[in-house]
């Protein structure tokens, strides 16, 4: 899927860090909003898109610009729609991973083999990606692929940690909490679906400037959603309206963590859509590679969460947290959850 061709050309100049991600909602449609616990008045999200509807894509969108695109009045417009064989698809998730897989291949392909450390912005811990020294393949092309894959695998992983931190007590905004989106049904698998587009993008240098990869992503993101048997907006409605005291409560606010009944805990990288029952279409298995041509892509490069200063409710990692802890501080969302007794998904 979405390997379309492209002429050649020009590596991509370094890019700017995405600074933060894209304000998603939760799952649901027609989502009405409290803050400080009080609800506002004749104000609703309604959260649905379709895949011809999707605005225009903005590297490294702002807070303050998703906001925007929230209400409506951004460049780009994102939400959430339904399709046939990946389920529900959040495409501010989507866009998200692209971007910083598109970030750190800039960051990457000009060092790569060389051993180097590049800093994130915090997420309740310090995020570092340590680069080893290895030797890299010899023809161009070989060492963009690897790059690539290698960026869209680490790209991944800050994604599946955003949500263990989500969690945990991470908020973007001071004050407005984000569990209630943390582990929600749709967003990783939409998160790998755009780790996936961006490799297709990277390998066939449609990233030669910013400009040129927000004109790829307005091409590719619709044809995607369309693969994958994008529904037009009142079928997303219905299947929401057919989840409703299920998967959501329609009852509840944003940002009310009751808002959201079921959740995904699994945070691998070979996953199916979270499956919406009655959908007779063969779902569409997401995957990435962990070798490529010889190359263990664990060995090249490690992320690595180290002890930060606002901790929230994470516990301390002794050293650091990597990948290999993911499933266990998952794990202890889910026990947590079900001791509240809230519904969740099982694998």
């Amino acid at each position: 899927m979405l390997l379309a061709t492209a002429a050649q050309g020009a590596e991509v100049t370094s890019l700017a860090p995405p600074q933060g991600l894209r304000p998603c909602c939760a799952f649901g449609y027609n989502l009405r909003v409290e803050v400080l616990n009080i609800p506002l008045p004749f104000y609703q999200l309604d959260n649905v898109v379709t895949a011809d509807c999707l605005g225009k894509h903005l590297y490294n969108d702002s807070v303050l610009a998703g906001i925007a695109n929230l209400v409506g009045m951004g460049r780009e417009r994102n939400g959430i729609i339904y399709t046939a064989r990946g389920g529900f698809i959040d495409t501010a998730h989507i866009r998200d991973t692209a971007d910083m897989t598109v970030y750190l291949f800039s960051q990457l392909l000009p060092k790569l083999g060389h051993p180097f450390v590049l800093k994130l912005d915090d997420e309740l811990t310090e995020r570092r990606i340590v680069f080893k020294g290895f030797t890299p393949p010899t023809s161009n092309q070989a060492r963009r692929d690897l790059a690539a894959w290698l960026s869209a695998h680490l790209a991944f992983q800050l994604a599946a940690w955003h949500e263990i931190v989500q969690w945990y007590g991470f908020s973007s905004i001071t004050g407005i909490s984000e569990e209630v989106s943390a582990f929600s049904p749709e967003d990783l698998y939409s998160n790998l679906l755009g780790a996936r587009i961006a490799v297709s993008l990277i390998r066939h240098r449609h990233i030669t400037s910013e400009e040129a990869y927000n004109q790829a992503m307005d091409k590719v993101l619709p044809q995607a959603l369309k693969e994958l048997g994008a529904q037009p907006a009142d079928i997303t409605r219905f299947h929401f309206d057919m989840l409703d005291g299920r998967w959501w409560d329609s009852k509840r606010h944003v940002p009310e963590k009751q808002l959201v009944l079921l959740r995904n805990y699994d945070v691998t990288d070979n996953r199916l859509p979270t499956p919406v029952p009655g959908e007779q279409a063969k779902p569409w298995r997401q995957n990435l590679p962990h070798r490529w041509q010889g190359y263990d892509l664990a060995s090249l490069a490690q992320l690595q969460l180290w002890h930060g200063s606002r901790m929230a409710r994470l516990p301390a990692p002794k050293t650091y947290y990597t990948v290999a802890d993911f499933e266990h501080l998952a794990s202890l969302a889910r026990e947590s959850d079900r001791e509240e007794g809230e519904a969740i998904f099982e694998q």
